[in-house]
């Protein structure tokens, strides 16, 4: 039985970075892939929209990650991987980890972003950080 991969991404050239590694080092992935987008429910929360302004942005969001999800798809297919796709709402550090937890995946492989503050944040990235420390499941840091 082939273990079971979350992969979560973003529109960032870390994400990207962390796909081509994935599909260059094929042969050590089982062919099945499962990929996350979070919809950052925190920056949907801008107080200056209004709330009937707010499905549509919701709306706009959800196509603009089902486009980035739909071109790694397309990427990892290319490779001879067999990708599964999630699109959720919600924060990111907390949706990836609940998401692993609760759907019992054996791996996270996640991209690190440099950042600011604190020195875990600027050695992992603070979504990293956060997966790596409350997932239940090993953590595969790109």
């Amino acid at each position: 039985m082939e273990p079971k991969i979350l992969v979560p991404i973003d529109d960032s050239a870390t994400a990207q970075a962390t796909i081509n590694t994935i599909t260059s080092l094929k042969e050590q992935f089982p062919k099945k892939i499962t990929l996350l987008y979070v919809i950052n429910t925190d920056q949907l929360a801008y107080k200056m929209i209004p709330d009937f302004h707010l499905e549509m942005v919701k709306e706009n969001a959800k196509k603009a990650g089902k486009l980035i999800l739909d071109r790694i798809e397309k990427q990892l297919i290319e490779s001879g991987f067999t990708p599964e796709s999630l699109l959720e709402f919600g924060v990111p550090r907390s949706t990836i980890t609940n998401i692993a937890n609760n759907d019992d995946f054996q791996l996270i492989v996640i991209g690190r972003h440099e950042g600011s503050g604190e020195i875990r944040d600027v050695l992992f990235g603070s979504v990293a950080n956060y997966v790596l420390h409350n997932a239940k499941c090993p953590v595969l840091l790109f």
